[in-house]
């Protein structure tokens, strides 16, 4: 039957034929059965009318049919090309169904990337940081190499994805660049590559113009007046009581927001944050002035005293960073919350003499040189705990803010 329909559409017939189908053929034949092209090559015509490659080829010594593929999928050409290769493989000692089954493990971009934030996730500094590894990688180039297996990626796949935000989103590009890159290593390491190509386009994209953006922020003499402001505001309790808090701990937003009420040690009007929350990695203790414990006895009232300390709308997850930003920008203040700590280390250089080294303990800063970092030991508890009283009183006095619990200086 196979014979028959293979001569009328003018297939070549014989033992061995070699390319004895044609295009047209392979198209429109639509009798069951198996139609031989050369190099072990056929088409297997189903009853149903579905049609896919196979190839008998001996690898090893042993004879066996490797799937090429459905043949709407895979063209005559192609098939040929590939059971070309494979024959040649197995006549070299190789084994082509075991290359197969490699190429066939082998990840796609987008797979594999999310195997590296698996595996990465321990070491993530926060959710937040985690989240923005796919989140950028997810927006800019998952659309375009998402689906390519990570041996396929290639340096123009890579420009391409770099290229319409290099200039438009500096800050943005480099990390995808580092993300494509970590993604690349770990392929590298895994021996499906030699090379990563996120690193061989340096020259081929335009310098960067680096423009050194530092986050806006209140001169210190207004940020006593930005208080009594918010004061006044309509917002949520939490959101007052923690954005004040931020500025009298000069804290970072996110360690007040996951602030856990087992950090508190309100006796002793300390403070003590856990190291996986710290930018630095490590523990750090916060004096806490009388405004301080006042506003914590607030929140303590407005919610359980237990777990966060200042919760958000949905049950079980802290306020927001855009809460915090939302309230700033509706009181009118072009400025970022992490500009408070901005307008505290100026006037900690301007109105103090506190020495450098207990303000940058203040703002929980990390010692940049090694050697000075090795005997950098004390956290300054004394010294700090008197310059937060200071500044809590500097903006008591510009803001005219009564604050009824006294300023007790527990030890440090």
């Amino acid at each position: 039957m196979a014979d028959t329909a293979a001569k009328r559409t003018g297939a070549k017939s014989g033992k061995h034929p070699e390319k004895a189908l044609s295009a047209v053929f392979v198209r429109t034949v639509i009798e069951q059965g198996k139609y031989n092209d050369g190099h072990g090559l056929f088409l297997k015509v189903e009853a149903s009318g579905s049609k896919r490659w196979i190839q008998r080829i001996v690898i090893r010594g042993k004879r066996t049919e490797m799937g090429l593929g459905s043949a709407s999928l895979v063209s005559l050409a192609e098939a040929r090309e590939t059971a070309l290769e494979n024959r040649k493989l197995a006549r070299q000692g190789g084994d082509p169904l075991k290359a197969k089954k490699e190429a066939q493990a082998v990840l796609t971009f987008d797979e594999a990337a999310r195997k590296v934030h698996e595996i990465h996730t321990p070491t993530w500094r926060n959710a937040k940081h985690a989240a923005q590894f796919l989140s950028t990688l997810e927006t800019y180039t998952f659309p375009r190499i998402g689906r390519l297996r990570v041996t396929d990626v290639t340096t123009a796949d890579v420009l391409a994805v770099l290229q319409p935000i290099w200039l438009e989103k500096p800050e943005t590009a480099r990390r995808v660049r580092q993300r494509i890159g970590t993604v690349m290593k770990w392929a590298v390491a895994n021996g499906w590559r030699q090379d990563n190509p996120a690193q061989s386009i340096a020259q081929a994209l335009p310098k960067q113009t680096k423009k050194q953006e530092h986050r806006k922020s209140l001169p210190y003499s207004e940020v006593g007046d930005f208080i009594r402001v918010m004061q006044g505001s309509k917002a949520g309790d939490f959101t007052k009581l923690a954005l004040e808090l931020v500025i009298l701990t000069a804290s970072r937003s996110g360690e007040v927001r996951l602030a856990d009420w087992s950090e508190f040690d309100l006796e002793a009007a300390i403070w003590t944050r856990p190291a996986e929350r710290m930018k630095s990695g490590k523990e750090h203790r916060v004096p806490l002035s009388g405004r301080a414990i006042e506003i914590l006895r607030e929140a303590k009232a407005l919610g359980t005293g237990e777990g966060l300390v200042f919760p958000g709308t949905v049950v079980g997850k802290p306020l927001s960073d855009m809460t915090l930003t939302k309230l700033v920008k509706e009181l009118g203040y072009d400025v970022h919350v992490h500009g408070f700590r901005t307008s505290f280390k100026t006037w900690a250089q301007e109105q103090t003499n506190s020495p450098r080294d207990v303000s940058e303990a203040a703002l929980a800063h990390v010692v940049k040189d090694k050697a000075e970092a090795a005997y950098a030991r004390s956290d300054f508890m004394g010294k700090r705990r008197k310059l937060m009283r200071q500044w809590e009183q500097f903006l008591i006095r510009e803001n005219d803010i009564v604050v009824q619990f006294g300023f007790g200086e527990p030890s440090a």
